[in-house]
């Protein structure tokens, strides 16, 4: 299954985004033998509309038009589940062992989704209920995405960390 991130915004030249690659480029390797193969990001511009519903419909138009056919769509957003890493990774294996071709993990503007794109979410999660800043979601979802291949794998790399 190719796994592609479009992510609203860009993530400038600095720490985040040498730690996020970091991340992708451990999950491009653990992830490839398991069948997760890592695709690409797609970073688009946040809209400049006036109000919070046009800006999210303008970036949901983009990320539409961007979406490979009978892709599945999983929105990151501060309002969905909170699954633990191995319900993640759970959720992965299942899409991937379904037959599922491509998997796009779509970051949000500032004012999150679209309520149109998240009925068309194949699921809606969150990374807990606090409310992150894009830099830091982009480098929890590498790594989450690096954790859940070790666990698919069974990697002691995922029973070495604990929750906070």
């Amino acid at each position: 299954m190719r796994i592609t991130i479009h992510a609203v915004g860009r993530l400038k030249a600095g720490p985040e985004r040498e730690l996020s690659a970091r991340y992708i480029e451990r999950f491009s390797k653990t992830g490839a033998p398991l069948g997760l193969e890592f695709n690409r990001i797609v970073e688009c511009p946040e809209s400049r509309a006036a109000n919070g519903a046009t800006r999210q419909r303008e970036e949901s138009a983009i990320l539409q038009k961007f979406l490979p056919e009978n892709a599945v769509l999983l929105l990151l957003d501060e309002r969905g589940k909170t699954p633990d890493s191995e319900q993640f990774a759970a959720m992965l294996g299942r899409w991937r062992d379904a037959g599922r071709r491509d998997l796009v993990i779509a970051i949000g503007g500032a004012d999150g989704h679209d309520p149109a794109l998240q009925q068309k979410a194949d699921a809606v999660i969150a990374f807990g209920n606090m409310t992150w800043p894009h830099q830091l979601v982009r480098i929890l979802l590498a790594e989450q995405l690096y954790r859940a291949a070790t666990i698919q794998a069974g990697h002691p790399y995922h029973r070495g960390c604990h929750r906070t």
